[in-house]
């Protein structure tokens, strides 16, 4: 996986400055975030569903090793393929010795994170092989060769009147004075040429939301119905997911889809939610000819039985994203990796490494948003401070951050000292800020003050003294 995460700080100065972006992310905000809310409180069972999930998912994680082995038999049994795939690379060749065995020069696209994640467009098209993303969102940033910016909106920082200049530029065959003003002028565009390369092509490829190993069933849930028209209409179909997606019966599958929806858009169920169980028998009328699934590790079992392990809880609804202001203030793209946000903090470092992504376990205020409203009940915020514990650990902190941590540290360990220091910093930051309360400029607080004010301590000294004092409001 290909991150940029090392030029972190240098994205989001860009980013903060963007006026689209911030339009876009503050329709993000009273959008799913509000949903989100009114579902969760239209469902009086929603945080036993989440120990449930949670539990699920905990029992399938430490019995994964029998949970794939069980699913690839089902699968095998219905006719289906499965093909193990480490890393990025034989997953990517996976894929690539299907479609030849098929003769297949175009593929049609479902969402699928895992298969951003193995850069396999890039991989396909460089063998020969033309993909094409379905879904609304990945055909949009496909055409603007952009990486998503969102888990389920990939989308989501592109503005309408971006989308249109971006169709007109990418689809000749319309008239140049053609109306694009409307969201419904783009979607009935959008459909007219995904329509021909549904029909015309030889493979398509999808993720997976859950694996069953109970059926040997993968799971997808869209709103537009894409993912039905990529792996029904093609000759084969191929299932590009990642190993930590599988679930043991179909009673555990609907207890997280009543989860997922609801976290992810605030509805009770996606538009279209699809179980597909290999490939066509002889009754059924219509599906492939041909159902593989490729099942990617890419690092992921160098997580379990780590302190990251709970990670892979995830479900990939992205309700921390949306909760979380360090996302919201910046966008995905900032984060230089396909997951952003608090999870993408968390799982682009062990799939990546430290050293290229060790700027995103510390972009994060440790509000407790994202696991307050994760539907897996994931420590996000615990995992965030290992991440930045393995970096003090192994030198990866500026020397002026060991530096200013080891004095804190110093002074903390002696109270007499603490006390004194941080009384006479008080009462010094208090009469510098004067009578406005704030201090626009302040030495070795520069990353602060450059684009915040920095509040005062108010006057009165420190709340130890003011406790000693009895005064504790």
């Amino acid at each position: 996986m290909h991150v940029t995460s090392r030029q972190f700080k240098d994205n989001i100065k860009g980013a903060v400055s963007d006026a689209n972006l911030r339009h876009s992310l503050a329709t993000m905000k009273t959008g799913f975030r509000a949903k989100r809310g009114i579902a969760v409180a239209a469902l009086p069972e929603f945080e036993a569903l989440r120990d449930a999930g949670k539990a699920i998912k905990d029992h399938a994680l430490q019995h994964l090793d029998h949970y794939l082995e069980r699913f690839e038999a089902k699968v095998l049994e219905g006719g289906g393929h499965v093909h193990w795939a480490r890393d990025a690379d034989s997953a990517c060749r996976a894929v690539l010795d299907i479609c030849r065995q098929h003769g297949a020069r175009t593929v049609t696209k479902g969402k699928s994170m895992v298969a951003e994640e193995i850069e396999l467009n890039a991989y396909l098209e460089k063998n020969g092989v033309r993909p094409v993303e379905t879904d609304l969102g990945e055909y949009i940033i496909q055409l603007r060769h952009e990486l998503p910016s969102h888990i389920i909106a990939p989308a989501i920082h592109v503005r309408k009147s971006q989308v249109a200049q971006t169709f007109r530029e990418n689809h000749p065959q319309f008239p140049a004075d053609r109306a694009l003003e409307e969201p419904r002028d783009l979607l009935d565009e959008a459909r007219t040429v995904l329509r021909s390369h549904f029909l015309g092509a030889d493979v398509g490829i999808t993720g997976a939301n859950l694996l069953i190993a109970e059926t040997g069933s993968t799971v997808i849930v869209t709103n537009e119905g894409n993912g039905d028209l990529t792996q029904l209409l093609p000759r084969v179909h191929i299932v590009v997911t990642s190993i930590e997606k599988v679930v043991p019966t179909l009673e555990d599958a609907s207890t997280i889809l009543r989860l997922l929806a609801r976290s992810a858009t605030g509805q009770a169920m996606s538009s279209y939610t699809t179980f597909s169980t290999g490939p066509r028998r002889p009754e059924d009328p219509d599906g492939p000819d041909h159902f593989h699934v490729v099942l990617v590790d890419n690092g992921r079992t160098g997580m379990l039985g780590t302190e990251f392990h709970e990670a892979l809880r995830c479900i990939r609804c992205a309700a921390c994203i949306n909760h979380c202001p360090i996302y919201g203030a910046v966008g995905g793209h900032a984060y230089g990796s396909v997951y952003p946000g608090p999870i993408g903090s968390v799982i682009t470092p062990a799939l990546a490494s430290l050293e290229e992504a060790g700027s995103l376990p510390n972009a994060s205020t440790l509000c407790g948003r994202c696991e307050a409203v994760c539907p897996m009940k994931i420590p996000l915020p615990r995992m965030l401070r290992h991440w930045r514990e393995h970096e003090f650990a192994r030198h990866l902190t500026p020397p002026r951050m060991r530096w200013g941590l080891r004095l804190w540290a110093f002074a903390a360990r002696r109270p007499a000292l603490y006390r004194l220091g941080t009384g006479m910093a008080g009462r010094m930051l208090s009469r510098m800020a004067g009578r406005r309360g704030r201090l626009s400029s302040l030495p070795l607080a520069g990353g602060w003050t450059q684009v915040r004010d920095l509040p005062a301590p108010p006057p009165g000294g420190t709340f130890m003294a003011r406790y000693k004092r009895g005064q504790t409001h």
